[in-house]
């Protein structure tokens, strides 16, 4: 039987005693690489078992003795803290509340408001009205603006009347004592035709200097202007083409149809509107140099049946 070496128990049978000197030189190399292989292995061995052991006490599950709950001293300690709790709040609060002064009668935020609220006082002997239907009335919108369009037509009807006083006025006493003044309303004289002016300087006629329709009767501005003969007012204008502020009238003079143009008057000097009914002699506007003029003075035109005649001519053997 092959000899067995005995090891003592616990050791690792693997493990040898170190050789000697002597052994290692009669060992062969061979012998000795065998040895140095089997030592690492070993070595390895030992490496992985710990590691192993390491790694299984790291993830066993660590067993832990629950303890018993505690269903008495729990209660106690909360009952405890209470009370501690609620004598802290009651030290601090009764010294607090005696500190504040307190009123002698409580009021309330109704009757604040009642101290500066607003008070109505009504008569014993007030009674109480109904209204009826009757006693007011709509007003529509027609008729709104038809009220103003009257009120405008007289404030501007007054407005005229106003400037023609004013300018009459200023007429009469800038003018020189050489050329007397009539403001009255109706032109002195009888007759069916009248002059449209009192006092004047006979200036340019029909056919004068080029196209020229009318004579020119030269006066101071604000010198009245009367109409020529009675009947109605076809145009009243603050700017009838180049007569500036002008009026025309229709007439029936002796059978035939007579209309006389009246122009260059003062702004705003007009005495008549469009459809008005004038008498002969009446005052109609003040002279002027509105329109195309370069001086006071009074453009006349005449004519009959649609045709111009000499206004001169006409007013020469007609005037009273």
């Amino acid at each position: 039987m092959a000899e067995e070496n005995s090891s003592p128990e616990g050791e690792n049978p693997t493990e040898t005693t170190p050789p000697t000197r002597r052994s290692r030189r009669s060992e062969t190399p061979a012998a000795r690489r065998t040895a140095a292989v089997a030592q690492r292995k070993s070595a390895v061995a030992e490496r992985k078992a710990a590691v192993a052991a390491r790694k299984a006490a790291a993830t066993a599950p660590v067993r832990t003795t629950p303890k018993a709950p505690s269903r008495v001293t729990k209660p106690l300690r909360s009952m405890v803290i209470l009370s501690m709790v609620g004598g802290l709040v009651a030290t601090a609060a009764i010294p607090a509340f005696a500190a504040m002064p307190q009123s002698e009668e409580a009021i309330t935020q109704h009757q604040i408001a009642a101290d500066n609220a607003q008070s109505l006082l009504v008569a014993s002997d007030a009674s109480a009205s109904q209204i009826q239907r009757e006693s007011y009335s709509a007003t529509t919108q027609e008729e709104i603006d038809e009220k103003k369009a009257k009120e405008a037509a007289e404030a501007a009807a007054v407005a005229r009347a106003e400037a023609a006083a004013a300018a009459a006025a200023a007429a009469a006493s800038s003018s020189s004592s050489s050329v007397p003044m009539n403001i009255s309303l109706t032109s002195p004289g009888t007759g069916e035709v009248r002059w449209p002016l009192l006092t004047f300087t006979k200036g340019r006629g029909l056919g004068d200097s080029g196209y020229h329709q009318g004579v020119d009767l030269l006066a101071d501005g604000g010198t009245p202007i009367y109409a020529a003969a009675a009947g109605v007012v076809r145009v009243s204008s603050e700017s009838h083409y180049g007569y500036g502020v002008a009026v025309t009238i229709d007439h029936v003079v002796g059978g035939q149809q007579v209309n006389t143009v009246y122009g260059h008057m003062t702004y705003g000097s007009r005495q008549v509107q469009a459809g008005q009914y004038v008498e002969a002699g009446q005052l109609i506007g003040l002279v002027g140099s509105t329109g195309r003029s370069t001086a006071n003075h009074l453009h006349f035109e005449v004519h009959i049946n649609g045709s111009v005649v000499d206004p001169w001519a006409w007013l020469q053997v007609n005037a009273g």
